[in-house]
């Protein structure tokens, strides 16, 4: 292979609300964390262990607008992006952080659908961004511990 990929495929729920912020010009950012779960069952206690991680998303301009507009906590979505290491400096120390960058976004569940619309507008179950039908690939259930 001669180049390299950096590509982030995440199913997860919101974890809070979406962090707007709007620049001269036009411009938006929008940020908002998300969990992803992690299922298996442990084989000397048998028991059933979950596991979350957190990701840090980061969506810009049109498609932050439309997070805003129709994500709440608790919306699962998926989202499609990739990664991007910052670093920068808070009162002497150095701080890190990673994020996935979203290029491509489709709203599985939203608690505001569930709501009658006031408006005719995009429903919110459609993809938030103009592209090709893409399948979700199906949750794995198996008994691996990673």
């Amino acid at each position: 292979m001669a180049g390299t990929v950096n590509k982030v495929i995440l199913i997860g729920h919101l974890g809070d609300e979406i962090k707007m912020h709007y620049f001269d010009g036009g411009n938006a950012i929008g940020r908002f964390p998300i969990a992803t779960n992690e299922s298996y069952t442990n084989k000397q206690t048998g028991e059933k262990v979950t596991t979350t991680d957190w990701h840090n998303i980061v969506v810009r301009n049109k498609l932050a607008e439309i997070c805003e507009k129709y994500l709440t906590k608790g919306d699962k979505v998926y989202c499609e992006g990739k990664l991007k290491n910052r670093q920068w400096e808070q009162d002497g120390v150095k701080r890190y952080s990673t994020e996935v960058q979203v290029t491509e976004m489709t709203f599985l569940s939203t608690k505001k659908s569930t709501e009658k619309p006031t408006s005719q507008s995009t429903p919110p179950n459609e993809s938030a961004t103009p592209s090709t039908e893409k399948s979700t690939p199906p949750e794995v259930n198996d008994d691996l511990p990673f």
